[in-house]
């Protein structure tokens, strides 16, 4: 290991690999920060390009830096216009929209800055210490297990509810999972749900609904509300107030972040899992640990809510290479089109690659945390420039969030008919959105629904029924623990009103 260490430093901190890191956090950055255009987009652009440089760490390191740079990168739109960037950042803008808005998007950019880089930090470390070791655990999880992570991943619902909301989110996590199933099923190769449009026969896109759930609705809003740019205290949203995050903020979100980070990285290093599902956990859990007093924080600007999604979608698109190079696996799109990048180049991923080339696996490693340092030198001196944004009046600042959801919803599919389903979601959402009704359930039932159904299917076959549930530890214990998590809000609830009605009585 010390050995691949040094080669890795060696050809990590080589000339052309630094640039390589530079230029590939910079492009990642720049594309995360534009609604639609995530890293799979931009990476599957860039494969020629690799190919051409025909080093395979130099070509390696450049896409990698692109992917983590624009889940660096997708935190920006998601806080200043609720605009996510890239799947994985939409629990960012539950908290960091909101603080945005009480004029404080300096400082919301700052902590998710801080977060990212620690959560791709102790990520990088975490993978250069424990990725063989890691594989083989991620070998444990089949089908099966999947199935019972989806469901824990739904039992989260609860933290996106707000107080007295648990109907209305458990009411919108079952049409997320409804629209999940439009689309060809898991189990036959037949459309379903599809109305006989040809374009729906592969689904909803996520990036579409991204946007009819958060930034048309917030268009339509500020078009509706003139004051809706203003802040409580009648400031402007876009006035930077402060950047530095005091001591006791630091003090708040510092065990958030450790916590999140190995969380995240832990999910990441699971097949399938990926960065979008870390830190949909990573929210969910914080909120569930956090007193009572700050529960009702989240979702109204929340330091800690904003903390939580950074550091775990950072360190679980760190732990989604543990899987890529020691075995081979993909864990998510943007992974898929890595690897076939790396056999492009003439490199077969696998337990063998620490043997046979070293140079590549470590320098690598040695590079993401290199790149998660340059990713914070380019962003934190960018801060006060990027919040001006808010600062843009509303008739400006309208035709550009709408500019940027059509053209995130057409390029993600190609088609003129994603515009009107666009459209179309974001008239209802924003009708669910004066009823009061959390929108961020229906994402994520969304978002774990398709996943669910394909590995309940595929258990289901391997075992023939549902025997797989108490055959298979593991997945006993995970869907003992969605439970856990679907009782708790309610026990802590009746406890403190047990505590309150207790002093009650005693005065």
């Amino acid at each position: 290991m010390l050995e691949g260490l040094l080669l890795g430093l060696s050809t990590a901190f080589s000339i052309t690999n630094l640039l390589m890191v530079v230029g590939g956090c910079l492009i990642g950055t720049f594309i995360g920060m534009l609604p639609g255009l995530g890293p799979m987009s931009i990476i599957a652009i860039m494969i020629p390009v690799a190919i051409t440089i025909g080093d395979p760490s130099a070509a390696l390191i450049l896409l990698a830096g692109v992917y983590y740079g624009a889940i660096f990168g997708g935190s920006t739109s998601s806080i200043l216009i609720n605009a996510p960037g890239v799947a994985s950042t939409v629990a960012t803008s539950f908290d960091g929209y909101p603080l945005a808005r009480q004029g404080k998007a300096g400082k919301a950019l700052t902590v998710a800055a801080i977060s990212s880089f620690a959560g791709g930090s102790i990520g990088a470390l975490l993978l250069m210490i424990f990725a063989p070791m890691l594989a083989s655990v991620a070998l444990l999880f089949h089908s099966a297990e999947y199935f019972a992570l989806m469901v824990v991943g739904l039992s989260a619902i609860a933290a996106f509810a707000g107080t007295g909301q648990v109907g209305k989110a458990l009411l919108m996590t079952v049409l997320g999972l409804i629209m999940a199933t439009v689309g060809e099923g898991a189990l036959f190769n037949l459309p379903r749900f599809t109305m006989g449009i040809m374009d729906l026969q592969s689904g909803f896109s996520f990036i579409t609904l991204a946007m009819a759930m958060f930034a048309l609705p917030e268009a339509i809003y500020l078009v509706l509300d003139p004051n809706r740019s203003k802040t409580g205290d009648g400031s402007k949203s876009g006035e930077i107030k402060d950047l530095r995050i005091t001591k006791e903020e630091a003090r708040k979100i510092a065990p958030v972040i450790g916590r999140q980070s190995v969380q995240g990285f832990l999910i990441g290093v699971l097949p399938g899992a990926g960065a979008t599902i870390a830190s949909f956990l990573g929210y969910a859990v914080e909120r569930n640990l956090a007193p009572k007093e700050e529960q009702d924080e989240f979702g109204k600007g929340s330091i800690k809510g904003l903390a939580a999604p950074e550091s775990a979608n950072n360190a679980a698109c760190t732990g989604s290479f543990v899987p890529l190079l020691t075995l081979g696996i993909p864990g998510s799109g943007t992974t898929a089109i890595l690897l076939g990048a790396l056999i492009a180049l003439n490199v077969t991923p696998g337990p063998r690659l620490m043997i046979d080339e070293p140079q590549v696996f470590w320098a690598v490693i040695i590079s993401m945390y290199v790149g998660n340092v340059i990713l914070l030198v380019l962003n934190l001196p960018l801060i006060p420039y990027i919040a001006k944004i808010l600062a843009v009046p509303r008739t400006y600042l309208i035709p550009f969030i709408l500019f940027f959801t059509l053209m995130g919803a057409y390029i993600g599919q190609n088609n003129a008919t994603e515009l009107l389903i666009l459209i179309g979601l974001g008239i209802g959402a924003t009708v669910l959105r004066f009823a009061d009704y959390p929108l961020a359930p229906l994402l994520i039932g969304f978002i774990l629904g398709r996943m669910l159904e394909d590995n309940f299917a595929r258990s289901m076959q391997l075992y023939d029924g549902i025997g797989f549930i108490w055959e298979r530890p593991m997945t006993l214990g995970l869907l003992i623990l969605a439970l856990v998590l679907v009782l708790l809000p309610s026990y802590r609830a009746r406890r403190a009103r047990a505590r309150a009605e207790g002093v009650a009585d005693g005065d």
